[in-house]
């Protein structure tokens, strides 16, 4: 219930009022959605308190799906699926809590799409992912004939009895400020039979099952760079391999887009971490350095400066270990945690800060990050000549 009262004192009055008279709840004792917005809350968790277990189900199933989508990644995925010309729409919103009910509400579909949005971000440079590259500004078919010969060939592929296909335009941010438009297919696909544990009339009992796998692929046609997310690796190829065959009329050659390699050499000596004023950066500081020995594998040495240290990490080498500094030579840096923090916006007290930790050659937990957070990163990142594509 706790994730209830949440969402209730974070979404405004107007947008509650219309979802508990939409859905149809009966609420007892009755609301005076006249009052004062902070008279309503106590009434509101009273009434669901008076729920019976199916509507409190049903409100709180609804409640995460929203709450969810409320945050900064899913805020950003509703705007990703909403056309420009209507984002003024959300714009106008007190928060985001009020546009992600709103859109629920008044177009599910969207709504939908926009979770299918976030899992794809979400997972985007992590374990689930892989990136191809195919044809640049191709024409993706989405007649019903080819969406028809799509899911025939999944079907036959995975032998799933049963797929379902979820085609749809959306965008994705740029620093430049504009949006790049992408083509997003969300399949779903029924498994082989399973079972799972389910009180059944009190008692424990197993229930049969077909699980249902979700994937999904995204096509950019500026850059012609296919991506996926599958849970399974050797599935990935595959359903890239049918997705370009009935939608993009073109051979899949399995050329992976480039790959990310981290070198954290240029950490060795002090640096000046050059940035942009447009950004509002106020600091970067290296919180840590991990080192290992070239001419060992089973010895490291961790170099750590706190946030109350006034020492810069080098200088903390130097003054420590003097000539056997281990920055000096013979070591590999291995590992660095770096802290980026921003300048406070207005009426705000402290500003963010964003946090990296980087381990060479091809880890970096900035794929964790909002959109947002990505697009910074990932621009200073390459200027500091931490990050190449190789």
């Amino acid at each position: 219930m706790a994730a209830v009262a949440t969402f209730l004192r974070h979404t405004p009055k107007t947008a509650l009022q219309s979802y508990f008279q939409q859905e149809a709840f009966l609420l007892d004792p009755p609301v005076n959605w006249a009052a004062p917005e902070p008279e309503i809350i106590k009434p509101l968790l009273r009434a669901v308190d008076q729920m019976s277990d199916l509507e409190r189900d049903r409100l709180v199933t609804v409640v995460d799906r929203v709450a969810a989508m409320a945050d900064e990644v899913g805020e950003g995925a509703i705007y990703s699926v909403t056309d420009p010309k209507d984002r003024p729409w959300l714009d106008a919103m007190a928060n985001a809590h009020e546009r992600a009910l709103q859109t629920y509400l008044q177009f599910p579909e969207r709504f939908r799409r926009a979770e299918e949005a976030r899992f794809s971000d979400e997972r985007r440079g992590g374990r689930m992912w892989d990136g191809f590259l195919g044809p640049v500004n191709q024409t993706v078919r989405r007649d019903q004939a080819a969406i028809d010969a799509f899911k025939a060939d999944i079907q036959a592929h995975f032998s799933s009895p049963h797929v379902h296909i979820d085609i749809f335009n959306r965008y994705r941010p740029t620093f430049g400020g504009t949006d790049r438009s992408l083509l997003q297919a969300t399949v779903y696909r029924e498994g082989r039979p399973d079972d799972f544990l389910e009180f059944i009339a009190g008692t424990l009992d197993r229930r049969p099952r077909r699980p249902v796998f979700e994937a999904a692929m995204s096509y950019e046609p500026a850059t012609g760079v296919i991506e996926v997310v599958a849970q399974h690796i050797h599935s990935r190829a595959d359903l890239v391999r049918l997705f370009a065959r009935n939608l993009l009329a073109t051979e899949f050659e399995q050329d992976r887009v480039p790959m990310r390699r981290f070198d954290l050499a240029v950490l060795a000596q002090p640096f000046a971490f050059p940035t942009d004023l447009t950004d509002n950066i106020d600091s970067v500081r290296v919180n840590m350095l991990r080192l290992k020995p070239i001419d060992s594998q089973g010895e490291r040495v961790t170099l750590e400066v706190m946030r109350e240290s006034q020492r810069t990490i080098w200088e903390l080498a130097e003054q420590r270990f003097g000539d056997t500094n281990p920055l000096l030579g013979g070591w590999t840096i291995t590992q660095a945690r770096i802290t980026i923090r921003f300048k406070p916006e207005a009426g705000a007290g402290r500003g963010k800060t964003l946090p990296l930790t980087i381990s060479t050659p091809h880890g970096c937990d900035l794929k964790d990050r909002t959109e947002r957070e990505r697009l910074i990163g990932e621009k200073y990142l390459r200027r500091w000549d931490l990050l190449q594509d190789i």
